[in-house]
C-alpha cells in the first residue's frame, strides 16, 4: 500500500511541472502565445467544437476563449462556422494555416522534449508514457 508521504511528495512533484510549462512556453513562436497555442491544440486533438465546449476544455472563463478565439481567428487560423441550430453559437474549425502551425507547434515541442529527454532509454521513454496514459486515465 502507499504511504502518504509518497502521495505526498508525488503533490509536490506534479505542483512542479510548470517548469516544464514555462521550458514549453519559450519555445512558442512570438505570434503564437501559451493560449492561442491551446486554442489550435484542442480543436486538433478533438475535432470542431464551440466556444464553451474550448473554454471547458481550456478550463477558463467564456471572455478569456472569446480572446484566444479572437485572436487565431483574426490570423486566419481556425474559422467559425454557424452552427446548424438557431442561436448565436459557432462552431470552431481548424483552417488549412491552422494546421500548418500546429504542426510547426508540435514538430516545436516534439523537439524540445526529443532534447530534455535525449539521455533517456527508450524502455524510461516508454514507461513515462504508460505512467502518465494511466495518471490520465486517473483524474480522467
Amino acid at each position: 500500500m502507499v504511504q502518504r508521504a509518497q502521495y505526498e511528495e508525488l503533490a509536490r512533484q506534479l505542483s512542479d511541472v510548470d517548469v516544464v510549462k514555462r521550458d514549453i512556453q519559450r519555445i512558442l513562436p512570438s505570434d503564437c502565445a501559451a493560449g492561442p497555442s491551446a486554442v489550435l491544440t484542442l480543436l486538433g486533438r478533438h475535432g470542431d467544437m464551440c466556444v464553451s465546449e474550448l473554454a471547458e476544455m481550456l478550463a477558463v472563463d467564456m471572455a478569456v476563449t472569446s480572446r484566444h478565439v479572437a485572436y487565431v481567428a483574426a490570423r486566419g487560423w481556425i474559422e467559425r462556422l454557424p452552427e446548424s441550430q438557431a442561436g448565436p453559437s459557432r462552431t470552431l474549425r481548424l483552417t488549412p494555416a491552422g494546421m500548418c502551425r500546429l504542426e510547426d507547434l508540435s514538430r516545436r515541442f516534439t523537439n524540445l522534449v526529443a532534447e530534455r529527454l535525449s539521455q533517456w532509454t527508450d524502455d524510461e521513454v516508454g514507461q513515462l508514457i504508460s505512467l502518465m496514459n494511466r495518471l490520465h486515465a486517473s483524474f480522467g
